[in-house]
């Protein structure tokens, strides 16, 4: 069996989307022929804890692991809330106070091209070493963000008799957030410098949607592949009785620049009618930024919108299986355009119709229609929102739940042997 090193940043007790990827590859991978050996830090500074999923880790599989020194450390201690919400990317859009500015600035200048770069030259000297002991293992892979660990893949090619991939969960510098990093034009040029270096050097580029894969395709001639992030039909908890009432539910952070007014404004309408008022229930699964809030109070929605706050994955996952409709809320932005979060697949493992809404021409937009799960919409699409939410309600009453068959190809399993035969081709 061919041996793979995977070194990552996000591993359990590492909650959210971050860690579920490479936890499912590696779980998977030896069915396909391919021994994944992970290196992960020993003490990271996690924004979400999970522990739950260390009963996910595949009995054994080797598991390195090196210390991190981490900034979050310190600066959690001098400014303690503002490091957590930073880290678990809640930032104010409109009037950032002087210790966010000063956070984002220092994180933008001082830590290229993030706050792990710590990790590299001590995870380089531990590898190389573990790697010279065991010259068995021919192939190395890189999953970011954060992206630093790249370097370490880079530097592990030029100095092992390794083949590496790099794997992107999300874009580089085309991110969302980077504008928010306050960059210099010096800054600016080293993170884009860096991902070009990676982006040439690498042997293989893995990419999670296909808008990343055509811009990389501008910077680069190595090959690139998409894989996409999958759902796994083991994970999903029965579905419990339907209650009487109809339930909307979001899973995942809901950051302030997710806010969707075009719903508020669709619901604040729709529960002008009694019944669907004393009916329907939106729930919010996770973290929900304080502006959010503010515009549920707004809206007059407090007796309908339940915050649950962060549950574990397997509680999430409960709530998407008996939902009437789920929510997926991307951000507006031209930049979340190419951004196929997580939530999708596993919203495509339910039955129960997506209601999705982000930028025009976005690629989640293709995963709905292609799987004719539900609707893609604008923010501001106000009358299609209510329409959408008013006939869902409509079948509700009647008893009806519109099922949907599964797509298969999104399937954890289906994606690991595609990983496991790109990586026997290096």
């Amino acid at each position: 069996m061919q041996k793979t090193l995977i070194i990552c940043y996000y591993w359990p007790p590492a909650g959210g989307p971050g860690v579920q990827r490479w936890l499912k590859f590696v779980t998977y991978l030896s069915e396909f022929g391919i021994e994944p050996v992970v290196y992960c830090p020993k003490n990271p500074t996690y924004p979400i804890l999970d522990k739950t999923l260390l009963s996910s880790v595949p009995e054994g599989i080797t598991v390195l692991k090196g210390p991190i020194n981490e900034p979050a450390r310190w600066s959690g201690k001098l400014f303690g809330k503002q490091t957590r919400d930073l880290s678990r990317g809640i930032i104010s859009t409109d009037k950032k106070n002087w210790i966010e500015r000063l956070l984002l600035w220092i994180r933008g200048h001082f830590f290229i091209p993030d706050a792990r770069i710590g990790w590299v030259k001590p995870s380089v000297s531990f590898l190389r070493q573990y790697l010279s002991d065991n010259t068995d293992i021919k192939t190395i892979i890189t999953t970011g963000p954060p992206h630093s660990l790249h370097l370490i893949g880079a530097e592990l090619q030029q100095s092992m008799s390794v083949k590496w991939m790099a794997d992107f969960r999300d874009p580089w510098t085309q991110i969302h957030y980077h504008k928010d990093l306050n960059l210099s034009n010096w800054a600016k040029k080293k993170h884009e410098a860096l991902e070009r270096k990676i982006l040439t050097a690498a042997d293989h580029i893995v990419v999670t949607s296909p808008l990343t894969q055509l811009n990389f395709q501008t910077i680069t001639d190595v090959p690139l592949t998409l894989i996409t992030n999958g759902y796994d039909p083991v994970d999903f908890p029965e579905c419990q009785p339907e209650s009487s009432f109809f339930n909307m539910v979001h899973t995942g952070t809901l950051l302030e620049d997710r806010n969707p007014k075009g719903l508020w404004k669709a619901l604040s309408t729709l529960i002008r009618d009694k019944t669907f008022k004393s009916m329907a229930r939106l729930h919010l699964v996770g973290v929900v930024a304080p502006s959010i809030r503010a515009s549920i109070k707004e809206y007059g929605l407090e007796d309908n919108v339940v915050l649950h706050g962060y549950v574990s994955h397997q509680n999430s996952l409960q709530w998407v299986v008996d939902a009437q409709l789920l929510l997926l809320i991307e951000m507006d932005k031209v930049t979340t355009k190419d951004i196929l979060p997580g939530k999708i697949f596993e919203y495509l493992g339910a039955s129960a119709k997506i209601l999705a809404l982000g930028p025009q021409d976005g690629v989640i937009k293709d995963i709905i229609d292609d799987t004719a799960s539900g609707i893609y919409l604008g923010h501001q699409s106000y009358e299609e929102i209510k329409e959408f939410i008013a006939n869902e309600f409509a079948q509700h009453q009647l008893g009806e739940k519109s099922f949907r068959s599964l797509p298969k190809a999104y399937q954890r399993k289906v994606l690991t042997q595609k990983m496991a035969e790109l990586i026997k081709t290096l």
